[in-house]
């Protein structure tokens, strides 16, 4: 049979097959997670993320040097306070958890990128993302919080500031609070896109964040809707945003093509923990080969 058009002749030839891809993973595409807590030499690993740790403060300085060996120069950090208080106002402190992490990094190496997470649900007593009024987070007090959260963090040397709690206003916010405080080469990637999902369970024994009554779900998305995806990220874009977050990643890869399509504007695709514990999981059983990890990070570059 003869064939003029045969697709397999860019297939036969490894070499050949790699002159010819279309997307291409790098080390450099990673932001490496990081949970500080306080004390010291403390290097607890979180139970449901095998191979990931809560560190002190003291204890970066080596896992820093293993990312630059891997050419991995970008980090995000939450913060593992001891105390927390009903506002999550402790974020605010100029020597708090990731304010002094945040610079202990920057000593390692100051080439290193250090994208802080803006958010409270780590520094509240009740696990939510910001300050309760009648049973629910009120929107405007919280985002008046956030804005002096990220004062506190650029001060402290942050390159990145990632707001991640999905209140209505808080690009807008944190962006003229920002430039008043003349930190107006400060980017925001905010997490414009984040669903309430069942995909954050691990992170939040990392983080030590689950809500301790209710849930998230008037303020983070829907995850049964789309458009509302579009709006959300258009808001942040005209709100001052320089790049946005879609999290989940694995199961929003549709939402990402269609934000990419429309937006002319980095858009990073957040691999959740819960992402990570069941590759981990599947691939520590020997159901499924660990080269599944770049089938997947690649499937989001794409």
């Amino acid at each position: 049979m003869s064939q003029k058009v045969r697709l397999r002749r860019l297939r036969y030839n490894k070499n050949v097959r790699d002159l010819v891809e279309d997307t291409h993973l790098r080390p450099q595409d990673l932001v490496y997670p990081i949970f500080v807590c306080e004390g010291k030499n403390i290097k607890n690993e979180i139970k449901s993320m095998p191979g990931q740790y809560q560190l002190s403060v003291d204890m970066l300085s080596d896992l820093c040097n293993k990312l630059l060996d891997l050419n991995i120069m970008s980090v995000i950090l939450f913060g593992v306070p001891d105390k927390k208080d009903d506002d999550g106002k402790v974020a605010q402190d100029d020597n708090g958890i990731v304010q002094r992490a945040v610079k202990e990094i920057k000593k390692i190496n100051k080439e290193i990128l250090v994208v802080v997470d803006v958010c409270h649900c780590q520094y509240t007593l009740h696990g939510h993302c910001g300050t309760i009024k009648n049973g629910d987070v009120e929107n405007d007090k919280t985002v008046i919080n956030l804005g002096l959260q990220a004062v506190s963090l650029a001060k402290a040397g942050a390159d990145v500031l990632a707001p991640s709690d999905m209140m209505d206003g808080r690009v807008n916010h944190i962006r003229n609070i920002l430039d008043k405080n003349n930190f107006e080469k400060l980017p925001i990637f905010s997490y414009a896109v984040k669903y309430a999902s069942a995909f954050y369970g691990p992170f939040r024994d990392a983080a030590e964040n689950t809500p301790q009554y209710g849930d998230r779900k008037s303020y983070q998305m829907n995850y049964k809707n789309s458009i509302e995806a579009l709006r959300e990220a258009e808001t942040d874009i005209n709100e001052g945003a320089d790049a946005l977050i879609v999290k989940p990643a694995m199961s929003y890869l549709d939402i990402i093509y269609r934000i990419k399509s429309k937006f002319n504007i980095p858009v990073i695709a957040y691999n959740v923990s819960g992402e990570y514990s069941m590759v981990h999981s599947a691939a520590d059983k020997k159901w499924i080969d660990n080269e599944v990890i770049l089938e997947i990070l690649t499937s989001m570059k794409r």
